[in-house]
């Protein structure tokens, strides 16, 4: 199967709340390359590489977040053409 990429943003109270650390630990889960990081907005961006139905998987925590995170709204977009292959999920600046 083909990797796909998608662009994520989430907003609502998702800074300070170890939401970061927590899309780590989900992308390890669910096999999902990238990164994450803190937008100067207060949202909070992922990029996420992976297998279809694991991104679909990796998703539908990122809607839950951690247990003291409040999401908003999650906006997907897909990203074409891969520009660029990941081997690790990492926190970003």
């Amino acid at each position: 199967m083909a990797e796909t990429q998608k662009l994520v943003t989430i907003t609502g109270r998702v800074q300070m709340v170890g939401f970061r650390f927590f899309a780590v630990r989900q992308a390890q889960r669910h096999a999902i390359y990238g990164y994450v990081r803190n937008r100067y907005d207060g949202s909070v961006e992922v990029l996420a590489q992976g297998e279809e139905r694991d991104l679909s998987r990796f998703l539908i925590t990122l809607r839950e977040g951690p247990p003291s995170a409040e999401v908003e709204q999650i906006t997907v977009e897909d990203v074409h053409p891969i520009t660029r292959t990941y081997h690790s999920f990492d926190i970003t600046f």
